[in-house]
């Protein structure tokens, strides 16, 4: 099986879902204001400006990708339009992918941490008790699912897009799981990479595939142009 080299991975700008958790979270509250649909989420006016940038970035790149894959919700839609505009990437395809959505956090949704340990206790205690990797929140996600759904994209990229250099517009959990998945790591060594740091709205995540090693390389790791 080929490999599509390079690969950029690109956290969407700063949603207004990202502010009103912010918010929420300042000041204490047990729920996170808003009203769209999850997948229904817009960019900020700062999320536009991060776009933006990025887009800039790839601009004077001199490796560029060829094929654009986007998470199917409209932060990520709206981020990945925003980069080709102003990367001037004519033409180029943008194919959303469900597989690429963020993670469903089920009876979560819509909490505050604090929201969430005043609601469901005893679903908290589970949390701590079996890690995130693996506690499954009623109606949600863990991040084994995503794994599980990403090890198919990357089967499928890996088969049918070796040729191709791919940029993909995604949410930070699924980068985190991305990076799981191709670097082949253990669930102790990714909970020690998430803990380390916050994958930032509008950063850029790359990897290179070295033949002498048959291997991916991290390049770029959430880097803010």
């Amino acid at each position: 099986m080929n490999n599509p080299k390079p690969i950029w991975l690109v956290r969407h700008g700063q949603s207004t879902a990202n502010l009103a958790r912010h918010k929420a979270e300042a000041e204490k509250l047990l729920t996170i204001d808003y009203d769209e649909r999850e997948m229904d989420i817009p960019l900020s006016e700062k999320g536009v400006e991060q776009s933006i940038s990025v887009g800039r970035w790839f601009k004077f790149q001199k490796e560029k990708p060829t094929l654009i894959f986007v998470s199917p919700y409209l932060r990520t839609v709206e981020t990945a339009r925003l980069i080709a505009e102003n990367a001037k990437f004519h033409s180029m395809e943008i194919v959303q992918d469900e597989r690429l959505r963020e993670r469903e956090l089920g009876i979560f949704d819509r909490l505050t941490k604090l929201g969430a340990m005043q609601k469901f206790p005893e679903e908290c205690e589970k949390r701590e008790h079996f890690g995130k990797f693996y506690y499954r929140p009623h109606g949600g996600e863990n991040w084994a699912d995503v794994a599980l759904r990403l090890r198919s994209f990357w089967r499928d990229l890996c088969l049918h897009h070796a040729d191709e250099k791919v940029l993909i517009v995604t949410h930070e959990v699924v980068i985190r799981v991305f990076r799981y998945v191709i670097e082949r790591l253990t669930e102790e060594e990714i909970m020690a990479v998430d803990r380390a740091s916050d994958i930032e709205n509008g950063a850029i995540s790359s990897y290179n595939f070295e033949e002498g090693r048959n291997k991916f390389v991290l390049k770029l790791d959430n880097y803010l142009p």
